[in-house]
C-alpha cells in the first residue's frame, strides 16, 4: 500500500507547529518569569528605601511566607523591622539568616547591628568576633567603634571610628558618635571639632548641633556655634545651652539663655518656660 504522502506531510506539519508552539510557550513563560523577577527585584527595593516601613515589614512576611527557601527575603523582612524600629523581630530574623550555611559576612554584621539596637552588646560582640578581621567594611567597624566605646576602651575605639570614617563618603552619622564619645570621656574641645566636622557633610543633623552646643557649654562658652540653623533650631539650641550654664552653676546666664529661647521661638516654647518659672521660683502646681 502506498503511504499517503500529503496526509503525512500534513501530520508531520502540524507535529512541527505544535513543537514549534510549545517551544514558542516556553520561550514566552521564561520571558515572563524574568520580567516578574525584575519586577519583583524593584519592588523590594522600593520597599527598602521609600515605602512606608510597617507596609514594608507587612509585604516581606507575606512574600517570605510564600517562598520560604528565599533568603533574600529573609534579608528585606530584617532590614524592614530595622526601619520599622522593631529591633527585637530583626533580631530573630538575622538570627535565623546567620544560621544558614548561605549566610555571609554581611549578615553577621547586620546581625551584630540588630542586637545592639535592641541593647544586647554582649551577643552583638560575639557575633561580630566571628566576623573575619579581613572584611573591612564601614559597618563593621562602626559597629566595633560602638562597641569599644561601651568597653570604655578609648584607644581602640578612636582607631575604629578613624577607620570607619575613612571607609564612607557619607560620614556624618559616625563623626556625630565620635563627638559623643570624647564628650562623656570629658575631652570638650576635641568634641566640638568632631561635631563640627559631621556638619560639614550633613548640616541638617541636629543632633551634631545639639551635642555642640553641650560641648560649647562644658567649656563654659555660652555663644551658639556659627552653623545653618533654623529659627526654631536656634531657640532649642539656646535652651540647650541654658541648661549647660545652670548645670555648671552659672544660673544668671542660663535664665538670660531662656529668656532669649522664649523670644527667638516662633510659637510657645513650653520647655524654655517651665525652666525659667521654675528658676525664678514662680512654678504654677
Amino acid at each position: 500500500m502506498r503511504p499517503n504522502i500529503p496526509l503525512m506531510l500534513c501530520l508531520g506539519g502540524a507535529m512541527a507547529l505544535a513543537a514549534c508552539q510549545k517551544s514558542g510557550d516556553a520561550e514566552v513563560e521564561r520571558a515572563m518569569k524574568s520580567v516578574n523577577v525584575i519586577d519583583e527585584s524593584n519592588l523590594n527595593d522600593i520597599m527598602l528605601t521609600v515605602a512606608d516601613p510597617n507596609e514594608a515589614v507587612a509585604y516581606f512576611k507575606r512574600t517570605a511566607a510564600e517562598n520560604p527557601g528565599r533568603l533574600d527575603l529573609q534579608r528585606g523582612l530584617a532590614k524592614s523591622l530595622i526601619r520599622a524600629k522593631r529591633p527585637t523581630e530583626a533580631v530573630s530574623v538575622w538570627g535565623r539568616v546567620s544560621a544558614t550555611p548561605e549566610a555571609t559576612d554581611a549578615d553577621r554584621v547586620a546581625y551584630a547591628d540588630a542586637l545592639i539596637r535592641a541593647g544586647d552588646w554582649q551577643r552583638a560582640e560575639a557575633t561580630l568576633d566571628t566576623v573575619p578581621p579581613t572584611f573591612e567594611t564601614y559597618e563593621r567597624y562602626r559597629l566595633e567603634a560602638m562597641i569599644a566605646d561601651s568597653n570604655k576602651e578609648w584607644t581602640k575605639a578612636d582607631s575604629f571610628y578613624e577607620t570607619a570614617v575613612g571607609l564612607t563618603t557619607k560620614p556624618s552619622g559616625v563623626l556625630n558618635n565620635w563627638g559623643f564619645s570624647k564628650l562623656s570621656r570629658g575631652d570638650y574641645a576635641e568634641a566640638e571639632r568632631l561635631f563640627g566636622e559631621a556638619l560639614t557633610y550633613d548640616d541638617d543633623l541636629f543632633t551634631a548641633k545639639n551635642n555642640m552646643v553641650l560641648a560649647r557649654g562644658a567649656q563654659r562658652r555660652y555663644d551658639l556655634p556659627v552653623v545653618p540653623m533654623s529659627q526654631v533650631e536656634q531657640a532649642e539650641l539656646m535652651h540647650t545651652m541654658a541648661l549647660s550654664a545652670i548645670k555648671q552653676g552659672d544660673v544668671e546666664i542660663g535664665k538670660g539663655l531662656l529668656r532669649e529661647a522664649i523670644d527667638t521661638h516662633p510659637q510657645h516654647f513650653e520647655a524654655a518656660v517651665r525652666a525659667l518659672r521654675a528658676l525664678e521660683g514662680n512654678v504654677v502646681n
